[in-house]
């Protein structure tokens, strides 16, 4: 079957929505957690309760949102509005502080502030994050699945999975020199500003894909409609693809909140004496050129070859490259074993998210987001940091960067290389929904 051809301003928005996303999550799921740790004076534990919190907000808006785009047979002004509002969210963290926390509430107690001032980062994460589930994880997603089918999600996936590495890259590199040259508030605004002007192109680039026409369906009823028993028998494929989505993504949320930290503090990442040469620049952009083509080849080899031949090397990839990182106690060797396992997670999400697409009801694509997303970032988001958490709280005494003093001469634990570990066993279970999945088939919509 010939692969459906996609046109130049949808796979435009493609990239520009899916990577300003990216940038937006990314710096969320790093800087945000190193903006409570180090400016705040937050902990791992403030940390582990920001990202649960981040996930049930991003759940029950997704829920909430992509049903009612299904009802509303709209994608577009959610994602365009959206953005600009997710904009907006990210600019406002700009102007959180201690000292703004003790002028706005009058306080001088300097661990009520302390508590304050971590409150309101979190509250202040769950509202960004309702503006970016709304307009990515709910529109953009379904958005994506409307436009595509299943002779060419590979491809699309493919790009869908080097945007996040590609995202990942610049954040750590760019948004980390922004931070050290002009601090966070600067930052902050600049990502806002991007994120909106995203929102403002995308009124006049994208094509809908929605209906159009208000559904006539119940939309309460709609909220649930993925937890009937009878909706999960008939589409056991998808349930089975998101089980697997959400153990891949547990083992990586268990690292995730905590890898800059850990780069910075066991590590010794150091913005500050970071040598960028002519060199290291043309070296980075013929590897990130390399990423491209390579994950886009991985896509259209899995279109056309099927996602079975792929998935198992793509567990053991994934899993070896986390046990591989533990071992490293440098920068560069660390960077090594980190693309083994970056490979091996990129692979797994080209091959699982194009399957949940493939299962995903072409008529229902706005009501199962919600539940793409129980699997994709509650679960993950809850079970990963707290495993996280204790393995850091569990294991920091044992090593001598173990702890680390921050800003206001607070003694805190600090990730340690146990954290790798616990992901890869939690990343081998990958399996067991894996091979359920390719003795039923992975070609096919839901039974």
């Amino acid at each position: 079957m010939a692969s459906t051809k996609l046109s130049k301003r949808t796979w435009f928005n493609i990239v520009l929505f899916g990577f300003i996303g990216q940038l937006a999550w990314n710096v969320e799921n790093m800087y945000f957690n190193t903006f409570l740790f180090n400016k705040i004076g937050g902990t791992t534990d403030d940390i582990n309760v920001m990202v649960a919190a981040s996930a049930i907000a991003a759940v029950l808006t997704t829920f909430v949102m992509g049903a009612l785009s299904d009802k509303l047979g709209r994608r577009k002004v959610f994602m365009c509005v959206g953005y600009i509002l997710w904009g907006i969210t990210v600019m406002a963290f700009a102007f959180i502080s201690r000292e703004n926390t003790a002028s706005w509430f009058n306080l001088s107690d300097t661990a009520k502030i302390v508590s304050a001032t971590v409150s309101i980062v979190i509250i202040m994460d769950c509202v960004m994050t309702f503006m970016g589930s709304t307009s990515n994880d709910a529109s953009f997603n379904a958005w994506i699945t409307d436009i595509t089918d299943d002779t060419n999600r590979g491809t699309v996936e493919g790009v869908n999975a080097i945007l996040p590495i590609m995202a990942l890259l610049i954040v750590t590199v760019g948004f980390g020199m922004g931070v050290t040259a002009v601090g966070y508030s600067a930052c902050f605004i600049a990502l806002g500003v991007l994120v909106i002007i995203c929102g403002i192109v995308g009124i006049f680039t994208i094509e809908e894909s929605g209906s159009g026409k208000k559904s006539s369906s119940n939309y309460f009823s709609d909220l649930v409609y993925g937890f009937r028993p009878s909706v999960v028998k008939e589409n056991s494929k998808l349930y089975i693809a998101l089980a697997a989505v959400c153990l891949y993504s547990s083992a990586f949320q268990v690292i995730m909140p905590y890898l800059f930290i850990y780069l910075q503090h066991y590590l010794g990442f150091d913005f500050n004496n970071l040598n960028i040469t002519g060199r290291l620049i043309v070296g980075a952009v013929i590897a990130i050129a390399a990423l491209i083509a390579g994950a886009i080849l991985l896509g259209k080899l899995i279109d056309k070859r099927g996602k079975d031949a792929f998935i198992v090397p793509a567990v053991i990839l994934f899993t070896l490259g986390l046990v591989l990182v533990y071992f490293m106690k440098t920068l560069s060797s660390f960077a090594v074993a980190a693309v083994i396992f970056a490979v091996g997670y990129a692979l797994l999400g080209i091959i699982l998210n194009a399957a949940v697409r493939d299962y995903t009801p072409k008529d229902k694509t706005g009501l199962f987001q919600g539940v793409r997303m129980i699997f994709a970032v509650l679960i993950p988001m809850i079970i990963g940091p707290n495993v996280g958490a204790w393995t850091i709280n569990k294991f920091a005494s044992y090593h001598e960067l173990g702890t680390y003093v921050n800003d206001y001469g607070e003694t805190v634990n600090a990730p340690v290389p146990e954290i790798f570990l616990a992901a890869a066993v939690i990343g081998i279970f990958v399996l067991v929904p894996v091979i359920v999945l390719r003795r039923k088939g992975f070609k096919g919509k839901a039974e």
